[in-house]
């Protein structure tokens, strides 16, 4: 195959909120300038406000006020999202939106703990949450993967490593056994698979075409007989529901901007699953 065979991006195989019941008609009371508004557990204010969305129950008990549910987004959303993936029950990137995902993993830790499996978050879910999880990282919060780092392969422990990982798709740029960067990447398909093994940075060209596919290669790296890492914009567009002929594609263009700047031809690649 020749060195500019190249591989381009090829098809792959291919919440709903919930609400609480409206409150009923408020009390009067005699002073006729107070006005009454029941709150979520039907204890009357005279703010003459609205409930907030806190006051609202998950269960329609006293104390089970939903703290975050479906359609929330805010750091704390991320927060809960972080905590529920050092315990196994969040499998991504915290987003800090509140959706469909977020609710089945709130549903699976309440199951877990024989609480109410509401998949919203009320004061005692969130208290167990904090007594079983710590304190998230600032790289937990916004880790640079949207899949969490697997353990390095040994061969990528020494040295200056492009380790690449076919279980966790991320590529981490290693020296020394200390990851620089890291970075979501994806592969070929089953009738195109990108070789497994050791090899090498054999050239690097910056602005790069496939001859056989016809498409843009920019940032690329090439490391075995025509397969490269390089930017995909179809990646960055469509994640994974596409796949190259062979290459590692890379969908954050900034860094793997960084990271060709900084690799050197003859750096090792492991490619492993």
């Amino acid at each position: 195959m020749a060195l500019a065979t190249g591989c381009t991006a090829q098809a792959a195989g291919a919440g709903g909120g919930s609400g609480t019941a409206a409150p009923t008609t408020a009390p009067t009371t005699a002073a006729p300038t107070a006005t009454t508004t029941p709150t979520g557990d039907g204890t009357p204010t005279d703010d003459g406000k609205a409930p907030s969305p806190s006051a609202t129950t998950a269960t329609g008990e006293p104390g089970s006020e939903v703290m975050m549910g479906d359609g929330d987004e805010s750091e704390q959303v991320r927060e809960l999202q972080a905590r529920l993936r050092q315990l196994g029950h969040f499998d991504r990137a915290p987003t800090g939106f509140y959706g469909t995902m977020t609710a089945g993993s709130v549903t699976a830790f309440q199951r877990k703990w024989d609480l109410p499996r509401t998949g919203s978050v009320d004061g005692a879910t969130w208290r167990k949450l904090l007594g079983t999880s710590r304190k998230p990282t600032a790289d937990e919060l916004k880790p640079a993967t949207t899949n969490a780092l697997d353990t390095p392969d040994p061969r990528c422990m020494t040295g200056r490593v492009l380790c690449i990982s076919k279980e966790s798709r991320t590529l981490a740029w290693m020296i020394d056994g200390k990851v620089v960067s890291a970075m979501d990447v994806r592969f070929g398909s089953e009738n195109t698979p990108t070789r497994e093994g050791t090899f090498a940075v054999e050239r690097k060209v910056r602005q790069d075409w496939s001859k056989l596919y016809h498409t843009p290669m920019p940032l690329s790296m090439y490391f075995s007989r025509g397969q490269a890492v390089h930017y995909s914009s179809d990646f960055a567009a469509r994640g994974y529901n596409g796949g190259s002929h062979g290459c590692v594609n890379v969908r954050d263009r900034a860094k793997l901007t960084t990271l060709f700047d900084q690799v050197k031809v003859g750096d090792k690649v492991v490619v492993h699953w």
